[in-house]
């Protein structure tokens, strides 16, 4: 990655932070954005104490006007655009009756619509450069989870835009890769709202679900069982540096396992098998609201 030019998004915490540093620290120079850059601090202390220096910049990734500026001015003040790693997404919890479409349009912009614009932003230049387009999905993009609706319908969606674009992109000299994480210790799951979703479902007939569901997550994010940011950074600089990426990358052999069972689910038992025990509760103690 020495002297590349390397846009990420969502640099101000998690794996946007840990990759910006590391990307950095091999070589790249590095513009680091987040929607609002009084938070960099952490992201300032991370680089300091690595030894390198990041180019940080405001970027909402739901304003189409600032995704094209920013994109223009980054090749304008550094010549060039090598990759860009869209990383910036949030996280939702609830279920369809109890939300409202806002919500599910409000997943829609972050984590789908945010990777189409910079995507389309970014593509003309990374064809001049012979560039890559490296995006942060889920394990959730492949297998629909619980309580997950709007969050999965936008990862599915961030997929079947990428798969699809993949070929065309290569066409061009354009490599696209879809990096896929299980669960990982970051602030992600603590500002996916489950607070606020466990109060929109109390005392109805999806609380009892909701709250097995809650435990199960907190069980997966829990520190000793989630990868950590640093190891999603590993995967993405080295997805940058390679001279043939793949098209989809898990980051561990936990995601590989999970995301297997959906692709060989052709009929979709498997997976409803897997994720109807994350909510199992005796509902004969239950009455439906």
């Amino acid at each position: 990655m020495n002297e590349s030019i390397v846009l990420i998004t969502g640099t101000s915490s998690g794996i946007g932070l840990a990759t910006a540093v590391a990307a950095a620290a091999q070589g790249a120079t590095v513009v680091a954005t987040m929607r609002d850059t009084a938070r960099s601090g952490p992201l300032q202390d991370a680089a300091r104490e690595a030894g390198v220096e990041l180019d940080i910049r405001t970027l909402d990734v739901t304003d189409a006007a600032a995704v094209d500026a920013v994109i223009a001015a980054v090749v304008a003040e550094h010549g060039r655009l090598d990759a860009l790693v869209n990383n910036a997404g949030a996280g939702h919890v609830g279920t369809i009756e109890q939300d409202s479409l806002d919500d599910y349009r409000a997943a829609m912009e972050v984590n789908y619509f945010g990777v189409v614009a910079l995507t389309k932003a970014a593509l003309r230049h990374l064809r001049a450069s012979g560039g890559r387009v490296v995006t942060v999905s889920s394990v959730g993009g492949v297998v629909g989870q619980p309580f997950n609706e709007a969050y999965c319908a936008a990862k599915f969606a961030v997929e079947g835009f990428l798969e699809s674009l993949a070929p065309v992109a290569a066409s061009v000299g354009v490599s696209v890769t879809i990096v896929e994480p299980g669960a990982v210790n970051t602030e992600f799951a603590g500002n996916a709202g489950i607070g606020a979703a466990l109060e929109r479902v109390a005392g109805t007939a999806y609380a009892p679900a909701l709250d097995a569901y809650v435990r199960h997550a907190r069980a997966t994010f829990d520190p000793s069982a989630a990868q950590k940011p640093v190891d999603i950074a590993d995967v993405i600089t080295e997805v940058l540096r390679a001279e043939k990426p793949p098209t989809r990358v898990q980051t561990s052999a936990a995601a590989e396992r999970f995301v297997g069972v959906t692709l060989r689910d052709l009929d979709g038992s498997a997976v409803q098998g897997l994720t109807s025990g994350w909510i199992a509760t005796d509902r004969a103690e239950h009455v439906a609201g």
